[in-house]
């Protein structure tokens, strides 16, 4: 899961790389049997604990950290194997590419608990498979598999269970020997033009996960899942 320990690390990571001339591709991975779990419920906590303004920086941590990893100028490939859940699978969608494999299981299961889906993820989200299929996957809470991610484009390869990161990794192989400048121009032009609306979609996201953590729809949806019932929401 990612803890706040987890988040800072990962971001400091991505601003790492960003200021490297040495590295020409990035592989991102988790265990060999989970890519990423949901955000650790500590986060929940600390904010519960917080005033509004320490609440409101608290949550920058995870756009921040997704900003940085989109940030990197060099191919970035996440090798996703098993769950890839909520913050997760905003992560994997900063980078450039994904490699699923047979096990992999996409989720962003923020709305069915009663939260918004914020860290900068649906301008991306929308970009890679259209508005309908974003709804799906961000509204609806749809379980995406990998065949599926493949066929929707938010997934650029599919291989067998446990071949994501050996796959990955070639893949990288084969961008590092490109020209590096080239590379970076590139990408950062293709980013550029795919996203130039994206900061106006998102610079209330945070505020609006802070409207959503408030609800009662939030407690309530976290219990529901706790006690593997079904929600009972109020619009409260």
């Amino acid at each position: 899961a990612l803890s706040i320990e987890t988040l800072q690390t990962m971001l400091e990571v991505a601003q790492h790389i960003r200021g490297r001339t040495d590295i020409h591709a990035v592989v991102l991975t988790g265990s060999p049997t989970r890519f990423s779990a949901v955000v650790d419920l500590s986060l929940l906590a600390a904010l519960d604990q917080a005033s509004l303004l320490e609440r409101r920086q608290l949550v920058r941590l995870g756009p921040d950290m997704c900003d940085a990893w989109a940030a990197i100028e060099v191919p970035t490939i996440a090798a996703i194997e098993g769950p890839c859940v909520g913050g997760g699978l905003a992560l994997a969608l900063s980078c450039d590419f994904r490699v699923v494999s047979d096990s992999t299981q996409l989720r962003l299961p923020e709305v069915p608990l009663g939260m918004s889906m914020s860290w900068h993820s649906l301008p991306k989200l929308v970009a890679l498979v259209g508005p309908a299929k974003a709804k799906r996957v961000a509204l609806a809470g749809e379980l995406v598999d990998a065949a599926t991610a493949l066929a929707w484009g938010l997934a650029e390869r599919q291989v067998a269970a446990g071949q994501s990161l050996s796959n990955a990794l070639a893949w990288a192989h084969d961008l590092a020997a490109l020209p590096p400048i080239s590379v970076r121009m590139t990408k950062e032009t293709i980013n550029a033009l795919a996203h130039a609306l994206s900061p106006l979609a998102t610079h209330m996201d945070r505020d609006q996960f802070l409207l959503s953590q408030s609800s009662e729809d939030l407690a309530e949806g976290i219990q529901a899942w706790l006690q593997k019932r079904p929600p009972h929401f109020q619009g409260r």
